[in-house]
């Protein structure tokens, strides 16, 4: 989701012939291919169950910690995971840290520029998981564990998430400056998810991460007040902030939603035959929301994910390992 306020890979086969060795080569251990949202090669729900027993637990207690001192914390985790797997997958690439010539940050990118944040959690969580258990859990899985935590820690659902995932070596500028953007018309964000393999029930249940979190009053529709800063902040659900429940949907209907790509949901053209009737659907039932995102959280974690021996587990996570000459 763009969450570019606050908070495309898969290739079809072209002939039947090679259908199967194409699935064969997208699915296998190691591979970097874009199979599609819901492939989820190579990835377990109990991947650490004997390397790093306790990752789950060492990942909430550092985001517990962190969230008593900035409420927006778990918004801001969520959001780097949705950026994260919308390039190149779910890969740690949005990670990096420039590291000039080979390595160009998608950190300032204009989705992610002086928005994306929450970075400095993220090495907090690294150093206490490479105490507990050296080398072995990976950035791009802290993102995805991070990310089901902080929903959970903020009222919203609980999931199995799948774990397995290596760390990427390379970005991706090119697919960082195509992210969603808060000024998308729904069908160019219909768009890009459904190159990602994902759906419109995935787009109106993703987008529901606005339910938390803050957004910087120049992205959103009545955009900034007279001699208000453009980074000023506002809540993208203006009932309960801080808690995650199906409340931005009712804000949708009430034409309250403060982004711009969020109300096209309901306003656009193609809307009436498409996604409105997600968003009424979600705004009458919490369960049905709650359900649905975590499904769909669960096919976005499973884009083009680095398994086997691909790729890399990333002593930190702002800088590809060094390999020894």
């Amino acid at each position: 989701v763009h969450m570019a306020a606050s908070s495309c890979f898969p290739l079809a086969a072209r002939c039947s012939l090679f259908l199967t060795a194409a699935l064969v080569l997208a699915l296998s251990p190691g591979a970097h291919g874009h199979a599609g949202a819901d492939a989820g090669a190579g990835l377990s729900s109990s991947f650490y169950d004997d390397s790093c027993p306790g990752a789950g637990d060492i990942v909430r207690r550092v985001i517990q910690k962190a969230r008593v001192a900035d409420a927006r914390i778990p918004a801001s985790l969520i959001r780097l995971h949705f950026h994260d797997c919308f390039v190149q997958g779910c890969d740690g690439s949005l990670l990096l840290d420039n590291d000039l010539p080979a390595i160009m940050t998608e950190k300032e990118v204009p989705a992610n520029d002086r928005s994306a944040r929450g970075f400095k959690v993220v090495d907090d969580i690294k150093r206490a998981l490479e105490n507990a258990c050296p080398g072995i859990v990976s950035c791009a899985d802290i993102l995805a564990l991070a990310s089901e935590i902080s929903v959970e820690l903020a009222g919203g659902p609980r999931w199995s998430v799948l774990l397995g995932r290596r760390d990427g070596t390379t970005t991706n500028i090119e697919s960082a400056n195509n992210l969603p953007s808060p000024f998308d018309s729904l069908e160019m964000l219909q768009e890009k998810f459904k190159n990602l393999g994902l759906d419109d029930t995935d787009l109106v249940a993703l987008q529901g991460a606005h339910t938390f979190g803050r957004a910087q009053c120049q992205f959103t529709q009545r955009n900034c007040s007279a001699g208000q800063d453009e980074e000023t902040l506002v809540n993208l659900d203006t009932v309960t902030p801080d808690v995650f429940d199906n409340k931005y949907y009712g804000n949708l209907l009430r034409g309250r939603a403060p982004l711009p790509s969020d109300q096209v949901m309901l306003s656009d053209p193609v809307a009436a035959t498409t996604t409105a009737r997600i968003v009424r659907r979600f705004s009458g039932s919490q369960k049905d929301f709650f359900k649905n995102f975590a499904a769909s959280m669960v096919k976005m974690g499973n884009i083009s994910p680095l398994t086997g021996r691909a790729g890399e587990i990333r002593n930190n996570c702002r800088r590809v390992n060094r390999k020894p000459y």
